[in-house]
Parts: C-alpha cells; structure tokens; sequence
C-alpha cells in the first residue's frame, strides 16, 4: 500500500530561477524527504512552501554530471 502523506523540509535554499504571475518560484533547494538525507530538488514552490509541483530530485553525483552537461552545452552554443 502506498501512502499519498510525505514531509518535505527545505534545509537550505540554493537560488530562485524564475518567478512566475501568481508568486510561484522555480528553485533549487536541498530538501529532505520523509526524515532522509537531503537532496538537491529543483520545482516550483507556492510563496508559502506549502504546496509544491513536481519536480526532479539529485543527487551530489547526478548534479555534477548536469553541470558538466550544461557547461559542454553552453560552450558550444
């Protein structure tokens, strides 16, 4: 049986990317989900950081190899 109830706790806010009308924010953030270590978490967060969209959760590992990526990419661009 799965459970629709999970914590989330923003331990350190990295950077806001975008902002949009209604004051929802794009960030990146080192959250922890459900009491386990933190990860890095990029989604939009409500002004409150109550409510969440999806998202994508990284690992250390995971978020080097996109900066990597991401770096290749804009050298060639």
């Amino acid at each position: 049986m799965v459970s629709d109830v999970f914590t989330a706790n923003i331990e350190k806010h990295i950077g806001t990317i975008s902002r949009s009308g209604n004051g929802w924010a794009m960030e990146v953030n080192m959250v922890s989900w459900n009491g386990k270590p933190a990860t890095i978490d990029i989604r939009e967060w409500d002004p409150s950081h109550e409510r969440m969209s999806r998202g994508v959760k990284l690992t250390d590992e995971e978020a080097r190899k996109l900066l990597e990526i991401l770096q290749e990419h804009f050298r060639e661009g």
